[in-house]
């Protein structure tokens, strides 16, 4: 994993901050298709999945077709606000989900394990559903014991630590905590858009 690199970035990089509204409704639709997978009996879901990990872990919500109906149709249908939270977090999340789903495809379609790849699928589903519904995102929180330990060196995300203190700075210096112009600016001509 790389430091952050804040305002414009390429193609290959993660968001930060991150949109957490977008993540819980990512999550949602994790525990649909893994469920799905599971009652259905169809393993082939999991290349799905396992696709849509490495895509949101590679480039955010840039060639993850999940990420991309989260954040450009639902979310904003309904009208739902940003709520920005540190990237790193969540892509380490990601990668753990990307983990997850990538051992099911293998038990699954590899060597026909699928029981076992069930069951970890329902390791999937248990914290996918917890970032869904109640906002609680299990990869984060181990990422932030990994750097309290200094497992993760704390430059890979130095605003993890207190992230509302980034919205406070960046709300002084006339900016979002996605470091966009607020709607204020745009509105009076104060900042290019």
């Amino acid at each position: 994993m790389t430091s952050v690199i804040q305002g414009k970035q390429g193609f290959f990089s993660f968001p930060h901050p991150f949109n957490e509204n977008v993540a819980r409704a990512v999550s949602g639709g994790v525990v649909i298709m893994a469920v799905a997978t599971i009652l259905l009996d169809q393993p082939w879901i999991t290349l799905l999945l396992s696709y849509g990990y490495i895509a949101r872990i590679a480039t955010g919500a840039r060639l993850s077709p999940l990420a991309i109906f989260a954040s450009k149709v639902l979310i904003p249908k309904l009208g739902i606000p940003n709520k920005p939270v540190a990237g790193p977090p969540k892509r380490f999340a990601a990668l753990i989900g990307g983990l997850f789903s990538v051992a099911a495809a293998i038990l699954s379609l590899g060597f026909g394990l699928h029981g076992i790849a069930y069951a970890v699928l329902g390791g999937l589903i248990f914290a996918a559903g917890l970032e869904s519904i109640f906002g609680y995102c299990l990869g984060c929180k181990i990422f932030g014991i990994l750097m309290k330990f200094g497992i993760i060196p704390e430059s890979v995300c130095e605003d993890c630590a207190n992230f509302e203190q980034r919205a406070k700075r960046m709300a002084s210096q006339g900016l979002q905590p996605d470091v966009s112009p607020t709607t204020e600016q745009i509105a009076t001509g104060t900042v290019d858009q």
